[in-house]
């Protein structure tokens, strides 16, 4: 047993048969080490950061031995303290059985493809929206591997996108997705042309289990992209999925959103619940959730799911920091 790195073709074949967290793929970034034991099938995945273990998700592993896991995750982890996030109403339920206090932190967003139409009413802002873009002239691809000179434009992009959010802004990580690395062959990107030249993207990670399908990840638009741009790339992708029979398009874990009384367990802690609602009402300068948020229900969601998190005790103060630390939200 070790806190160790271990190879990616283990975590990915590990998410495969074992995952059913719509945001999984996210464990496969750079910088995540991964915990796993030979007495039980499958990994958990985490960030070091002060005295804490950050866990992204639960454990995925066979259900059978996904509280053993965690057991010896935690027993391992010692003298740190785990703090969990993104977790499923399932995974919720089985770190409060083991002392950890549980909170709701947001909710996660998802519409089954075989449903959605753009027809209606409800649309008709949208639609004048991707009318607007594809009038200036945008183009979408699918690219395949991505060659030098569009990885340099899609660069340009995220350089651009960055600046665009002010003075020493840093780009969120651990709980985002990626653009590059080794499990890029797994995504698809989705790219945004306006005369040649690159003015945003969209890149898909897979989502497996009880609704499979694609996660709408990572995103970046050009500054001086016409409205719309964004839009037209997604709507593209849902089109070209849903011609491949995939089952659900997820639009990921929004914090602070979807917030209910009735989703918090009973080991929750109030005070944190507190700090969660006013969050939501006024830390837009923490996370920009009420504008994910608005994107999000653009597209009409069918599904919307609680997502939690967990602190190996109560949540003090340190162990929010670490998290905030860890994913560059402050």
């Amino acid at each position: 047993m070790s806190l160790e790195r271990v190879q990616t073709p283990s975590v990915f074949d590990a998410l495969v048969r074992h995952s059913d967290n719509p945001s999984s793929f996210l464990a496969l970034n750079q910088g995540n080490e991964y915990f796993q034991d030979p007495r039980f099938d499958g990994v958990c995945v985490f960030r070091r950061s002060g005295r804490h273990l950050l866990q992204f998700a639960g454990p995925f592993a066979v259900a059978g031995h996904r509280a053993d896991l965690l057991d010896a995750f935690v027993a391992k982890a010692r003298p740190r303290r785990v703090v969990a996030v993104q977790l499923q109403r399932s995974d919720a339920e089985l770190y409060a059985a083991r002392g950890f206090t549980v909170n709701q932190l947001g909710a996660s967003y998802a519409v089954e493809l075989a449903r959605f139409t753009l027809r209606g009413s409800r649309f008709v802002r949208l639609r004048n929206k991707m009318s607007r873009a594809r009038r200036a002239g945008l183009e979408v691809v699918e690219t395949g591997p991505v060659d030098p000179d569009t990885e340099a434009e899609l660069d340009l992009i995220d350089r651009a996108w960055l600046r665009g959010k002010g003075r020493g802004a840093k780009e969120l990580r651990f709980l985002v997705g990626e653009r590059t690395g080794a499990a890029q062959r797994h995504r698809r990107l989705f790219v945004g042309r306006i005369d040649g030249a690159a003015v945003g993207y969209i890149s898909y990670s897979p989502v497996f289990g009880g609704r499979p399908g694609w996660l709408h990840d990572l995103s970046r638009r050009s500054p001086d992209a016409p409205p719309g741009v964004m839009e037209a790339l997604n709507a593209t992708a849902m089109e070209r999925m849903s011609a491949d029979g995939e089952g659900w398009l997820h639009f990921g874990f929004t914090p602070f959103t979807g917030l209910s009384d009735e989703h918090e367990l009973p080991s929750a802690s109030r005070a944190f619940a507190r700090c969660v609602r006013l969050l939501a009402e006024h830390g837009e300068r923490v996370y920009p959730a009420a504008a994910q948020l608005d994107y999000k229900q653009k597209w009409a969601p069918h599904v919307v799911l609680p997502e939690y998190i967990a602190f190996h005790g109560r949540p003090g103060p340190k162990a929010v920091w670490q998290l905030l630390r860890a994913t560059r939200a402050l």
